[in-house]
């Protein structure tokens, strides 16, 4: 597999980032990974951090090299997550239940499938073309799709969510695919902050004329922009698939040829869940890109 990786989260003019991401693969499967502590419940950043890490992990034991029914073990994945939540908020004592969107894609075999529960987005982009987005479970989401008989009326709050992990009910987990990808698709894992802002169109564009190193960066400090003092966290992460041969080699390329069968990597933040996290593009980053790298070196330097 050849892609290249941006991620990157900010936290705005809000007082703690409560969004996680990150990525994780093997010689033949990907996933990458974002999540959206939600405000107005506890510790939020906790649930996003669970969430991330309970699949992360789920990944690094199933995908050996790959994940034999990729549907499945996202829904397995996503519901074990949920009931890591909800075990931490009684073994803590918590009356309200700490609570968190996710949104996940798994790639292999040349197909990239996806989950997600909440409103935290994925875009799939081709070229200047919108392939296909997510739904959120948004009562403002479902009002676009509603037949008019079924509008709701304007005192209804559309931006509360109807379903997220760490809620008391099940969660709702929606799985889209596989499809196939081509060289040079843009997928793209995005909190509310970075949507809520700006038009699909601008996101679309951004995305299809620009590499994911360029797109992802101008996209965040866009959206920062338009929220201004009491912008949300904004967090991305997207790949462009098969980077080609003769693109210049950037430190977010990944080629994952010369790893050996069992070696896994990932950038996915470890650590107690309710650690200190604020912006997350630079130091710790780095520091997850360069444990990828010296992991991969180590590899090769194996089978040399």
């Amino acid at each position: 597999m050849k892609f290249s990786v941006f991620q990157v989260s900010r936290k705005g003019g809000r007082q703690k980032n409560e969004d996680r991401m990150g990525y994780c693969y093997t010689r033949s499967s990907a996933i990458f990974l974002l999540a959206d502590g939600m405000g107005g419940h506890p510790q939020g950043e906790v649930a996003a951090q669970l969430a991330i890490q309970t699949i992360s992990s789920l990944f690094q034991r199933e995908a050996q090299p790959v994940v034999e029914d990729v549907a499945a073990f996202l829904d397995s994945a996503a519901l074990t997550a949920h009931r890591q939540i909800l075990r931490y908020a009684v073994e803590k004592g918590m009356s309200d239940m700490p609570r968190t969107t996710v949104v996940v894609a798994l790639v292999q075999e040349g197909t990239v499938t996806w989950m997600h529960c909440g409103d935290s987005r994925l875009y799939h982009v081709r070229q200047d073309e919108l392939m296909s987005r997510t739904r959120d479970h948004s009562y403002r989401e479902q009002q676009h799709m509603a037949p008019p008989m079924l509008k709701m009326s304007n005192s209804v709050n559309r931006n509360v969510l109807f379903t997220c992990l760490g809620s008391p009910a099940s969660p709702v987990i929606e799985i889209a695919g596989p499809f196939v990808l081509q060289q040079g698709d843009k997928v793209m894992l995005c909190s509310d902050g970075l949507w809520d802002g700006l038009s699909e169109d601008d996101i679309v564009y951004h995305l299809g004329h620009k590499a994911v190193g360029e797109s992802v960066p101008d996209l965040v400090e866009k959206a920062l922009r338009v929220g201004g003092a009491t912008s949300d966290n904004v967090t991305a992460i997207a790949f462009e698939w098969e980077t080609p041969d003769d693109a210049a080699l950037t430190d977010d390329r990944v080629s994952t040829d010369s790893i050996s069968n069992g070696v896994f990597a990932s950038t996915v933040q470890l650590g107690y869940p309710d650690s200190d996290m604020d912006d997350l593009d630079d130091a710790a980053i780095e520091r997850s890109i360069s444990e990828i790298n010296e992991a991969i070196r180590r590899s090769a330097a194996k089978r040399g």
